[in-house]
């Protein structure tokens, strides 16, 4: 073997999962297994978040004696993830303060010196959750994040839906319980998805959802403003498997009460049962590490480019 290629095997990756409250960064190597990690606060001055991010990554690879040769970003949205386009790797306007119009690949690639390539968020984490997770071996699925924010990534074989942009589903209009009044959270909706079902949205009105007992209603809004949504998705694309993920699924029960909502709400049509539900409704396998396992997965399909 030459030393470059001994080198370029040896060559980490730098993998960023940028969400609403926190950047999770970690080196990978050529087989996507996670070596170093650590968290930064998103804030609201993207120049100086990603800059921490960066000095990480140097300073990590220099600990471990290995180069970096690539990058990957799975970012909150929306983001221009079309690399034909000039503003490719910024995010367009985005309820996140300080970050619209920031240039994240851009900022990236200057400071360390390696190209870095940027899909969103939830399109990142059904990449990984299809070759090690909960998706593998569907043909079509989608993958929803349910958090800061509700994002939905869906792709049928290598084609991403919605591509070259991306689908903007936590913004879809769903039918309102007649006990919830809640004007929703969302700055440009109100009560769209995202508004009514996001964890801030519950939070407003529940208060923190660590403390919600399980047999607490706020859970039952939810499952039915989420069931509303993997049924719409359902119905749409037809998809093998719906991969929900997010700090609002840690709720214990939830996926069940999720499913059990879908059967009701399909009514039989097609005659989805409750065992088609729980084949097509399930949790993210990859848990916390989905994003930022997608993100290693983009740096390493730069290197096999």
């Amino acid at each position: 073997m030459t030393s470059w290629a001994r080198t370029m095997d040896e060559a980490l990756v730098c993998a960023l999962d940028a969400g609403g409250t926190t950047l999770k960064c970690a080196l990978a190597d050529r087989e996507g297994t996670l070596l170093e990690q650590t968290r930064v606060p998103t804030g609201a001055d993207p120049a100086s978040a990603l800059a921490s991010c960066a000095r990480f990554f140097r300073d990590a690879a220099a600990d471990l004696g290995r180069p970096i040769a690539a990058g990957g970003v799975a970012c909150f949205g929306p983001v221009a993830r079309d690399p034909t386009s000039p503003r490719y790797g910024e995010i367009l306007e985005t309820p996140k303060p300080g970050w619209s119009g920031a240039p994240v690949r851009t900022i990236l690639e200057r400071a360390l010196g390696v190209p870095f390539a940027l899909d969103t968020d939830v399109n990142a984490a059904l990449r990984a959750e299809a070759r090690w997770g909960a998706a593998r071996g569907a043909r079509t699925a989608a993958y929803m994040t349910i958090g800061t924010g509700i994002g939905v990534g869906a792709r049928h074989d290598d084609a991403w839906i919605g591509a070259p942009g991306h689908p903007e589903f936590g913004h879809v209009r769903i039918a309102r319980r007649a006990d919830d009044a809640f004007a929703g959270v969302c700055r440009f909706h109100g009560d769209c998805l995202e508004g009514l079902a996001s964890a801030p949205a519950l939070e407003a009105r529940f208060g923190p959802l660590a403390d919600l007992p399980a047999e607490h209603d706020g859970w039952a809004l939810a499952a039915d403003y989420l069931a509303q949504a993997c049924v719409t998705l359902h119905l749409m694309l037809r998809p093998q498997r719906i991969v929900l993920g997010g700090g609002v699924m840690l709720a214990p029960g939830l996926t069940a009460a999720i499913r059990r909502e879908a059967v009701r709400l399909m009514a039989g049509y097609t005659g989805f049962s409750a065992a088609d539900a729980d084949t097509l409704i399930v949790r993210a396998s990859l848990g916390d590490d989905a994003g930022v396992k997608g993100a290693a997965l983009l740096a390493l399909d730069l290197l096999d480019a």
